[in-house]
C-alpha cells in the first residue's frame, strides 16, 4: 500500500491576515468619510431646531386661540392678562407665566426647549422660549433664544 501526502493540500483555504487587515482598513476609512460627511451633531441641532420651530407653532396658535375666544384680548383665569411688551422667557413666576391660561384648554401641555427647557413637575416649569406683544402693532412675537446653528428661530402674528 502506498501512502503519500500531496503537498499543499488545504493549504489555500481562507484569507490570509494581511487581506484582512486591508480590507478592515477600508471599511475604516470609508466609516470615517460617512460620519464626516453625515455629521450627526449637526443633523442632531437641526432636529433640535426643527422641534423648537414646531414648539413656537403651538404656543403662538394657542394664544391666538385664547385670543380668539375672547374677542382679541388674552384672558387667564377669567380676567384680561396683558403679554410683555418686552421680550420675556415664558416660565413659572415671570410676567409670562401663560402656562394655566393654554393648559388644558388649549394644548394638552406646554412644550419646552429640547435642550434647555424644563417640563412642568408640579410646582415648576421654563419653556426656554420668550414671548412679547408689540405695544404699537399687538402683534404677538415668540423666539427660541436657545437656537444653535446661528438660526434665529421666531414667529411674529
Amino acid at each position: 500500500m502506498d501512502v503519500t501526502i500531496k503537498k499543499n493540500q488545504g493549504l489555500n483555504k481562507g484569507f490570509t491576515l494581511i487581506e484582512i487587515l486591508v480590507v478592515i482598513g477600508i471599511i475604516a476609512i470609508l466609516a470615517a468619510v460617512v460620519l464626516i460627511a453625515i455629521n450627526p451633531a449637526r443633523q442632531f441641532a437641526q432636529a433640535r431646531n426643527s422641534q423648537r420651530t414646531s414648539n413656537l407653532q403651538a404656543i403662538l396658535n394657542a394664544i391666538g386661540q385664547n385670543m380668539a375666544d375672547n374677542k382679541g384680548i388674552f384672558y387667564c383665569g377669567g380676567s384680561p392678562m396683558s403679554l410683555p411688551a418686552s421680550s420675556t422667557v415664558i416660565k413659572m413666576g415671570s410676567f409670562a407665566d401663560i402656562r394655566n391660561c393654554i393648559v388644558p384648554t388649549y394644548m394638552s401641555e406646554i412644550p419646552v426647549d429640547p435642550k434647555d427647557g424644563v417640563v412642568w413637575t408640579g410646582s415648576n416649569y421654563n419653556t426656554g422660549y420668550e414671548v412679547l406683544q408689540s405695544a404699537s402693532t399687538s402683534r404677538i412675537l415668540i423666539k427660541a433664544p436657545s437656537a444653535e446653528l446661528d438660526q434665529n428661530i421666531s414667529i411674529e402674528r
